[in-house]
């Protein structure tokens, strides 16, 4: 029987570099890691006892018949406020988390003991705790200072923006970005996060996993949509995920901003799994013609390809 499996995060199927069609046995519904060939059949040994249909991309979910800590809840609808309002005072709080006012003040000074607050006046904002917390976890990434000196030279030779991205949670998270004096500052901020079907990084990241696993992500967060011509029909994410493994480069057009194109390049690890994705975006009057569907591409996979060959051998 050939099935599709879930071996770590690649697709036996859909291997970039190995496109061999794998004959499986094995109970289908779990999660495999340890996989062994023998005589053209691969034992897969569970990697979880925990069904499929409990596991969600990028990480599980609080179990639903546990409890969380409320405190802790409540702290992060705070801190999410206070990004949303770009800061405020304890009754404006109060009333975008439905709190009393009471409650938000005992946070608020708990959240400035630890410096994740400060107050000027009588408003309080987000605290430069973050930066240190959110500098931390981006050092953490595989290659992330040679990820970001290459955006750097990447949006220099361009002339545009320079990005990478990469897939936490179904959805597709900035984790470096470099504008040239000549860029466009886009949402595409550092730390911002989009459903990962809007972007051609999030694309091209999609199309390094299985059919199931995006499935799994469409299942979850639906197919929103931030312009016209963003993709909402699930068969047409299918089909458009197809080309990109057939041609290695995602292309996204007025799809997450109006007035912007971007062109993608998944990175992919030693191991072979992926790791993000490189894209180059700018205006549309800029990326026209043989720019976008050639020049671009060929760059951008250029880099991706001299990312990888460090990450192997660093």
């Amino acid at each position: 029987m050939s099935v599709v499996i879930h071996a770590g995060s690649r697709d036996l199927n859909h291997n970039r570099r190995d496109e061999t069609t794998a004959t499986v046995a094995c109970d289908y519904g779990k999660r495999y890691r340890n996989l062994f060939p023998i005589s053209g059949i691969i034992l897969c040994v569970p990697d979880s006892p925990y069904p499929m249909e409990n596991w969600k991309p990028g990480g599980t979910d609080a179990e639903p018949d546990r409890s969380t800590i409320q405190s802790i809840d409540t702290s992060f609808a705070i801190v999410t406020a206070l990004r949303k309002a770009n800061g405020a005072g304890v009754t404006e709080l109060a009333e975008k988390t439905d709190l009393s006012k009471s409650s938000v003040h005992k946070h608020l000074r708990s959240l400035i003991k630890h410096g994740c607050v400060v107050k000027e006046g009588e408003e309080y904002r987000l605290g430069l705790r973050y930066l240190d917390l959110g500098a931390h976890v981006r050092s953490q990434y595989p290659g992330s200072t040679e990820i970001r000196h290459k955006l750097r030279d990447l949006a220099a030779e361009t002339g545009e923006s320079a990005q990478f991205a990469v897939e936490e949670r179904g959805h597709a998270v900035v984790l470096h970005r470099d504008v040239s004096h000549s860029g466009v500052y886009s949402r595409g901020r550092e730390g911002r996060r989009f459903p990962i079907h809007q972007t051609a990084a999030g694309k091209a990241i999609l199309s390094q996993y299985s059919d199931q696993w995006v499935r799994e992500v469409v299942d979850r967060y639906g197919l929103p949509a931030a312009t016209p011509q963003t993709i909402s029909d699930e068969a047409a994410l299918f089909d458009e995920l197809a080309e990109i493994r057939d041609r290695g480069v995602a292309f996204n057009s007025e799809e997450s901003t109006e007035g912007l194109r971007s062109v993608a390049v998944p990175v992919t690890g030693a191991d072979g799994d992926v790791l993000g994705a490189v894209a180059v975006a700018g205006p549309t009057h800029r990326l026209t013609g043989d720019r976008f569907n050639q020049e671009l591409p060929n760059l951008v996979r250029s880099v991706v390809n001299e990312i990888e060959l460090n990450l192997a051998h660093s």
